[in-house]
């Protein structure tokens, strides 16, 4: 049976509007107030990303495979050769790599971590292998884009409870979680420190989403606290504030007073949907101007069938059962008249009246589609 359907999302909007006309009108979206710590940070105040080049052994025959991850094969001689371990051509062909995996550790160095500190690595298989599962990182020395070592990272990888097993010959597995990435809880240590520079006279705090209304109101908020005009929005993404004279020696407490402040945010009017898993997120500030729309819907349904004719009695020996297909088509549409939506109804209110109707994500993300496209859909529709 195949199925066709034509103008539905019209048909479903047009439901959802007369939905809408029962429900209560709604209040104006109430500003969000939120500390300072949860919508900035000090500028330079930062993780830093670590990586290396390493090797898993200790694998159960589920590491590299020899005829095609060849720098496995070179990275082993290369440990070895530092160990004091000298193979000759002959040997070096020989070399099995099915137990040693390569891999590439990465990992975060937090802001004013000091030497020994322990850092989390995350392992991940860069060749053939098929598991990670039991295997233990070799040491590897770990280095930022400057190309300075900052942290040494080595020890048992764990996976979270993955598995790969697989039937030899029959193109049979069974897989649970991702067994080809783990990591290594603790298992780097720092090495050498960062220096995090903040200047005690002068701090910066940028948003994580700059907006300059959110940003002229952090400076506004942080003056009302300070009682004084310390704080200005220089853009829409960073916020200077001069340190009192009598905080400077106390720069940690003046920060942690700062980011126990509040602030009330603004955000752009905006509408994210996801098409691939039918997920749609939008703001409570989002409006529809007026908007007229004729909704129809079409659906044609064609059902197949085989049916079998035999012969009648006393039929001629020629005569034989056939299998005959038979079609049924069946036509139907819907009609409306012309619906109107008047400006200024929420996106919750027309949410609110497709939900009442049951229509799904997938639906209300054409409908969405369609209405920005008559532009009569006041936000920015972003579609991942």
């Amino acid at each position: 049976m195949a199925r066709a359907r034509a103008s539905r999302a019209a048909a479903l909007l047009v439901a959802a509007l007369l939905a809408v006309g029962a429900l209560p009108a709604r209040p104006a979206a109430q500003q969000a107030t939120v500390r300072v710590k949860d919508v900035a940070r000090l500028v330079g105040v930062r993780d830093n990303e670590l990586f290396g080049y390493g090797l898993v052994i200790g694998l159960n025959g589920t590491g590299d495979r020899k005829q095609s991850s060849f720098f496995t094969i070179q990275a082993l001689q290369n440990l070895l050769t530092r160990q004091g371990i000298n193979l000759n051509t002959a040997r070096r062909d020989a070399l099995d790599t099915k137990n040693v995996a390569a891999v590439m550790v990465t990992a975060k160095l937090p802001p004013f971590a000091r030497s020994g500190s322990a850092l989390d690595v995350t392992v991940s298989s860069i060749g053939d292998a098929t598991s990670l599962q039991g295997g233990t990182l070799v040491v590897t020395p770990l280095s930022a884009p400057d190309g300075q070592i900052y942290a040494a990272a080595s020890g048992a990888v764990s996976l979270g409870g993955g598995f790969s097993v697989s039937a030899g010959g029959t193109g049979e597995s069974a897989q649970k979680n991702h067994p080809t990435v783990g990591r290594v809880v603790s298992g780097a240590t720092v090495e050498r420190e960062v220096e995090t520079r903040v200047m005690p006279q002068r701090l910066t705090l940028g948003l994580l989403f700059p907006d300059f209304t959110t940003a002229s109101r952090l400076a506004q908020s942080i003056n009302t606290a300070l009682g004084r005009v310390s704080a200005q929005a220089v853009d829409a993404s960073n916020v200077a504030v001069d340190v009192p004279a009598a905080d400077q020696g106390r720069l940690v407490d003046f920060v942690a007073r700062l980011e126990q402040l509040t602030v009330p945010t603004d955000a752009p009017a905006k509408i994210v949907v996801n098409e691939r898993t039918g997920t749609v997120i939008m703001g409570s500030l989002v409006r529809i101007a007026t908007v007229a729309v004729s909704h129809g819907n079409l659906s044609i349904q064609i059902k197949a069938e085989l049916q079998v004719s035999q012969p009648p009695p006393l039929a001629p020996s020629s005569a034989q059962t056939v299998v005959v297909p038979k079609t049924d088509v069946q036509i139907k549409e819907d009609r409306a008249a012309l619906a109107v939506m008047q400006q200024g109804a929420s996106i919750g209110d027309v949410v609110a009246g497709l939900n009442a109707i049951g229509v799904t994500p997938r639906d209300l993300i054409a409908i969405l589609q369609a209405i920005k496209r008559a532009g009569a859909l006041n936000a920015e529709l972003e579609v991942m």
